[in-house]
């Protein structure tokens, strides 16, 4: 009994966590916006379900790294405010990883869709 208590426990803390994510980041708003763009293209382009599967694994990889980037940056804010090189460097490298992740999703994304469009034009 005392482990399914710890368990919604943690679940209690991981929605938590997601919440907060929903509410406060400026960009996660972004990432769902052009993922429900990409599932109505999808829709419409009837594409199979790999690549659908493929794609919104990309889309939750994004929000990942969304995530962890705030991590890094709130554990850092409550270390110090001081502005030291090495805090920069940890939240520019968490920014960098977000930027990478989101250019890979948009670079799967143009694979994905490109030959539909081209098909979709002649």
């Amino acid at each position: 009994m005392i482990y399914i208590l710890r368990v919604i426990q943690s679940f209690k803390h991981a929605f938590r966590g997601i919440f907060f994510m929903h509410r406060f980041s400026t960009n996660i708003p972004l990432y769902y916006l052009y993922t429900a763009v990409v599932i109505l293209l999808s829709i419409y382009f009837q594409i199979n379900y790999f690549e659908i599967v493929v794609l919104l694994v990309m889309a939750l990889f994004v929000i990942c790294a969304e995530m962890i980037n705030t991590v890094i940056e709130e554990v850092i804010n409550l270390i110090t405010q001081e502005h030291r090189t090495p805090a920069r460097v940890a939240k520019d490298v968490a920014a960098g990883m977000v930027l990478m992740a989101t250019i890979s999703y948009i670079i799967v994304t143009f694979f994905v869709f490109t030959p539909h469009i081209v098909e979709f034009f002649k």
